[in-house]
Parts: C-alpha cells; sequence; structure tokens
C-alpha cells in the first residue's frame, strides 16, 4: 500500500471521497494530497457535488481564483458560521479605522508641535499664572530668536503632562521639568 500511495497518490478530494483519482479528476490540480484539510473545509461547507459543477463551469484560467475563494470562504466559516470571511473583513475594516484615528492623531500633535517651533512665538504674557515658560533643546534658529528676546520657547498649560514619549527626543529620560531646565518631571 505504501508503494501505490508514494507512486499515483490521489488528490484531497479523491482521498476524501473515496473514489479513485482518475486522470483528469477536476480536483487534482487545485486540492493537492498535501492539504487534506481544504478540500474537507471546502466540502463541508459547499458540498463536492456543488464545487464540481462551479469548477466545471468556469474557463480553466479562472478556477484556481475560484477555488482559492472558495478555499479560504470555507476555512472562515469553520472558524465563524455566522459571519464567516464577513466577520474578518469587518474586524479588519474596524481596525483599519482605529489605526487611521491614531495617525491623524499623531499628524495633529506633530503639526501641533511644529505650531510650537515657529520662531517668532510670543514670550509669556506677563502676570500670567496659567501658562509656564518651559525651555528646550538648541536648534539652528536659536540665535535669531534670542535677538527677538524670545528664547525660541514655547509655553504649555501647567500640569499638563504627556502620557507618551517623543520618538525625535534623542534620550527619552530627559523630560522637561516646570522650571524651564532639562531634567526629570
Amino acid at each position: 500500500m505504501a508503494s501505490s500511495s508514494s507512486y499515483n497518490s490521489p488528490c484531497a478530494a479523491c482521498k476524501f471521497l473515496r473514489r479513485k483519482c482518475m486522470p483528469g479528476c477536476i480536483f487534482a490540480p487545485y486540492f493537492p494530497p498535501e492539504e487534506p484539510q481544504k478540500f474537507a473545509n471546502v466540502h463541508k461547507i459547499f458540498g463536492a457535488s456543488n464545487v464540481t459543477k462551479l469548477l466545471n463551469e468556469l474557463l480553466p484560467h479562472q478556477r484556481e481564483d475560484a477555488v482559492n475563494s472558495l478555499a479560504y470562504e470555507a476555512e472562515a466559516r469553520v472558524r465563524d458560521p455566522v459571519y464567516g470571511c464577513v466577520g474578518a473583513i469587518s474586524f479588519l475594516q474596524r481596525q483599519v479605522q482605529r489605526l487611521q484615528k491614531e495617525l491623524d492623531a499623531a499628524n495633529a500633535d506633530l503639526i501641533r508641535y511644529a505650531c510650537n517651533e515657529i520662531p517668532t512665538a510670543l514670550p509669556a504674557p506677563p502676570g500670567t499664572s496659567s501658562f509656564q515658560h518651559i525651555g528646550h533643546r538648541q536648534r539652528p534658529g536659536d540665535q535669531f530668536n534670542r535677538r527677538l528676546g524670545n528664547e525660541g520657547s514655547f509655553y504649555q498649560s501647567s500640569g499638563m503632562a504627556l502620557p507618551y514619549n517623543f520618538p525625535w527626543i534623542d534620550n527619552p529620560s530627559e523630560d522637561i521639568n516646570e522650571g524651564g531646565e532639562e531634567g526629570n518631571m
């Protein structure tokens, strides 16, 4: 038996259906003997006779794509009998929407950061206690800013700590404290 199975092994479909695999078997090119679960899922969801009818109606160059689609949908239906691949697509769409929102928030943070780095930033209004002067790292435009008298700083509302680190900061352990000098908060 081992010699006959290694010499002319039937396709996964014929093996599953316990029939002899003929040379012109429509399933043989698409359900190799190494992938028995692929046909088992397709047969469980769609039925072998329906798959045979479908493949016979298609042109030969369209059959591989059809079998791949059937196999994907069948596997999705086995995993999630109610929604199938629609459930997977919905999950991925929600994930894309969530990631798009995160990307939009990150872009808004970058724009906010870039706007705070404008060299013509105004100094803190005198007597304003809700804003505190915050220092920063040396930048190429700082000498110009010092001549204008604003030292190239930006202002941040007091007590507002950001819940994340900026990726462009060289040393994430160095934070800017409320006194305007670098150090830990």
